[in-house]
């Protein structure tokens, strides 16, 4: 009896050690660690691939897409048509460019007007805005926007010849200012000025033609755009204050869209070899 059981008992052990070397597969053994990692199981892979993608922060590759970007080239340094040589320059078209040159891209810059343009954008007519536009959550909830390139403040713009400060300008009732429709401008300018004395044109071109001839006093600009004037008209305009300092500045596009990912992926590289803080001196968006 005793030699039965001790038989039946060799029988259930080896019953089980078969039953721990058996695969979950229908009783096929797992690769062993030799096999696992033998040269014939690596994947082949062409040359320098390996190599791109195991390198920090690559970059997608948008395959020569054609990208369209609205801009206004009413805007320095944003974006305005140089006199001298008749062509359209700016920040946005050197950075844009650098963009797409890091995302196998092709810029496709298409003129259009402030007014309507987030209308525009929310249907898809363009691919990318890129016009200095300040982040704000009213913004938000109708088109998409990138990370921040640049912050920025709104200040006075006034002619060079003009005496008064900020709160002499705030206080006189005869004093006129001017701004684009449609801007967080126009709203900083209501918010210091009452609507009577505030004057709305359909880009920032005409306000400071207006200042400049006298029909107004001052312009209610961002702080970039305002040094981008002075330069246009050199000696003739100047900055007497600042209103804002903390305003936001990135791409807009159509809500969902593909491309946010991407730029802002060009804009997080172009961050981190100093390549944005460059082209931003370059152009004035900040200074020294």
């Amino acid at each position: 009896m005793k030699k039965t059981v001790l038989i039946m008992t060799w029988i259930v052990l080896a019953s089980l050690l078969l039953a721990a070397c058996a695969g979950p597969g229908g009783g096929e053994t797992q690769p062993s660690q030799a096999t696992a990692t033998s040269p014939a199981a690596e994947p082949t892979e062409a040359p320098g691939s390996t190599e791109a993608a195991g390198e920090a922060g690559a970059l997608p590759d948008l395959a020569g897409r054609e990208v369209t970007v609205a801009v206004e080239n009413a805007y320095p340094p944003f974006n305005y048509i140089d006199e001298a040589s008749g062509e359209a320059v700016g920040w946005d078209y050197d950075a844009v460019r650098e963009i797409c040159n890091r995302l196998n891209c092709t810029p496709v810059f298409q003129e259009a007007a402030w007014d309507g343009i987030f209308p525009a954008m929310a249907a898809g007519e363009f691919d990318m805005l890129a016009d200095g536009v300040t982040y704000t959550e009213e913004r938000d909830k109708e088109i998409d926007f990138s990370i921040p390139y640049v912050t920025v403040g709104q200040v006075l713009l006034v002619r060079a010849d003009e005496t008064a400060t900020v709160d002499e300008m705030k206080a006189d009732e005869t004093k006129l200012v001017g701004t684009q429709i449609g801007t967080t401008n126009e709203i900083v300018a209501l918010e210091h000025f009452t609507q009577a004395r505030v004057q709305s044109f359909e880009d920032f071109g005409a306000p400071v033609q207006a200042v400049l001839s006298g029909d107004i006093d001052a312009v209610v600009i961002d702080n970039i755009s305002a040094l981008g004037f002075m330069g246009a008209n050199e000696g003739q305009l100047k900055v007497i204050g600042q209103l804002t300092s903390d305003e936001q500045l990135a791409f807009g596009f159509p809500p969902g869209s593909e491309l946010i990912e991407p730029v802002n992926a060009a804009l997080e590289s172009m961050i981190a070899d100093g390549s944005l803080e460059e082209m931003n001196r370059e152009w004035g968006l900040v200074q020294d």
